[in-house]
């Protein structure tokens, strides 16, 4: 039967959220409640509640979660109670163009739960990413729950499920980066330290980590950066030349998401190198560059949603990294919160003082 759980609503624009008590109906086909363990505090929350994704509140936030399946669908085959999973926001569906051409990172229909949760009054919430776990139990499509090893503890093995695999990934897929490449991180949050520690993974001989906050440039270095430039005090761009024997990185990633941060890496690379953006610009944003540079530098610009990932194969890869002491999951915990802690982590992300609040159950 549903049941009433408390859970984190955002109700209106720029209002601070509530801890309220909310309605989660038991699983129908294809879907699993899930009883969350852990759930990261990641700046798209903040988005939400600020009104900055779209205007369909009330939110249910929160999406970097891990957490024990508790009851499954009635069709549901490859998913038992007591699972450990982690929660991914792209569920690929299998029939969508991209899909049926072999790129299921790139779903155009990504699957979330045919049934809403609900205030108590009955009224829809929209979950954060198809997911809303800032909750004791959420309700998710089964294609979102990546089984992981338990081995994980789950304030680590959630933020997989967001910030971490967008970083990670947009080095290790996007950027391709490979065995002795140079790379080059603007903007060290959780997001560009994971594209820091992904690019190490993958066997980036220099690993240049660009920001305006020294704390978090002594923080790159522990995800394997092997220079930092604090933009406030040195061209980034000449910098990152400078490093890299006038030349520029073959690989830059801008995980900021402003103009300028964006028109840095695209001449901090290297002649045919690869600039990816990961950093999510708000909508008013625009830049402008010369189309000779565009055309003469070559190489290539892109975008990097999700890190292009595959969850049911980069999941479990991260843990087993995390576990054998390759991926250090737990430097990015700076805090453990409770569930009435999440405004004011808010405050502290906002301020730059975290790398990750994570709510703990």
């Amino acid at each position: 039967m549903p049941q009433e759980v408390r859970a984190v609503v955002a109700r209106e624009r720029n209002a601070p959220v509530e801890v309220e008590t909310i309605i989660v109906p038991d699983p129908g086909p294809g879907e699993a409640v899930v009883q969350v363990l852990a759930c990261g505090v990641c700046h798209t929350d903040l988005h939400y509640r600020q009104g900055g994704i779209n205007d369909e509140f009330p939110f249910l936030l929160g999406h970097e979660a891990a957490g024990l399946v508790e009851s499954v669908g009635p069709d549901v085959t490859d998913l038992k109670p007591g699972d450990y999973v982690v929660i991914a926001w792209r569920a690929p569906c299998g029939g969508c163009r991209s899909c049926r051409r072999g790129r299921p990172w790139y779903c155009f229909d990504s699957r979330n739960a045919a049934q809403p949760m609900t205030l108590l009054d009955g009224t829809p919430l929209s979950p954060a990413l198809g997911i809303g776990a800032f909750a004791e139990k959420t309700l998710v499509h089964s294609g979102q729950c990546v089984k992981v090893d338990p081995a994980a503890r789950p304030e680590a093995a959630g933020l997989i499920g967001c910030g971490v695999m967008a970083g990670f990934g947009a080095a290790v897929n996007t950027g391709a980066v490979g065995m002795g490449d140079t790379v080059a991180v603007i903007g060290c949050g959780g997001v560009g330290n994971a594209a820091i520690a992904g690019a190490s993974v993958a066997g980036a001989r220099l690993i240049a980590a660009v920001d305006i906050d020294g704390a978090k440039l002594d923080a790159a270095t522990r995800f394997g950066a092997t220079h930092t430039i604090n933009s406030r005090d040195a061209d980034p761009v000449a910098a990152v030349r400078e490093l890299t024997g006038g030349n520029g990185a073959d690989v830059v990633i801008e995980a900021v998401g402003i103009a300028e941060t964006y028109r840095q890496a695209f001449y901090m690379r290297d002649h045919a190198g690869t600039v990816v953006q990961v950093g999510v610009p708000t909508p008013e944003l625009k830049i402008e560059l010369p189309l000779i540079d565009l055309f003469s530098r070559g190489g290539a610009l892109k975008s990097s949603w999700y890190g292009d990932c595959l969850p049911s194969r980069d999941f479990p890869l991260l843990v087993d990294l995390y576990l054998s002491g390759k991926l250090d999951l737990d430097g990015f915990v700076t805090e453990t919160i409770g569930l009435d802690e999440v405004e004011d982590a808010f405050e502290r992300m906002h301020s730059g003082k975290v790398l990750r609040s994570v709510v703990v159950f």
